[in-house]
């Protein structure tokens, strides 16, 4: 029985997602949208209050905890921390803003969330492909990993994984509008 692909190695998906996303253009668009869609959903997660076991929680938390789970047991675990500590950070200041109103709380939130994905949107227009969202479990986990990696890059950092990465899946470009998309 094959395995499911959100649980293939962290270099597997990175590939994978990184080959749906070569325009630069695109790239950048994720580096704004992805950090507002976790951040917008943290804060919509962040306001219910769960009481496990004598330890008062919040949906966000549970979910970020599997996420963190999940992102250290790629087997990229240098990459896993650093996405692990980037979307703690978003949480973490996600849950410093559940005291606003509810109206300002939604909307905020929401507003966020669905900014995030709408630059993703754009982004994908840039590359000539449809965004991906809907029924990619593993896409949406890896998400905030190829965002750390690209920050990550830009720092100087992780150049030989990011060297790997680009080897597989090829250079990024810039897409020429004016031409048709090559299938």
């Amino acid at each position: 029985m094959p395995r499911p692909a959100f649980m293939s190695p962290a270099f597997e998906l990175l590939v994978r997602y990184a080959r749906y996303h070569r325009d630069q253009r695109n790239v950048t668009m994720h580096l704004v949208g992805v950090p507002m869609v976790v951040f917008g959903s943290a804060m919509l997660l962040a306001r219910a209050p769960l009481h496990l076991g004598g330890v008062t929680t919040t949906p966000a938390w549970l979910a970020f905890a599997a996420l963190w789970l999940w992102t250290l047991s790629r087997g990229q675990f240098l990459l896993g921390l650093a996405t692990t500590l980037f979307t703690a950070a978003l949480a973490w200041a996600a849950h410093g803003l559940v005291g606003l109103s509810a109206m300002s709380w939604l909307t905020l939130g929401i507003g966020l969330w669905a900014a995030g994905w709408l630059a993703q949107s754009v982004g994908h227009y840039y590359e000539g492909r449809r965004p991906g969202f809907a029924g990619d479990l593993a896409g949406l986990l890896v998400a905030p990993m190829f965002v750390v990696l690209e920050l990550l890059a830009m720092a100087g950092l992780c150049r030989p994984l990011v060297a790997r990465i680009e080897q597989a899946a090829g250079p990024t470009t810039l897409r020429d509008l004016a031409q048709p998309l090559a299938r």
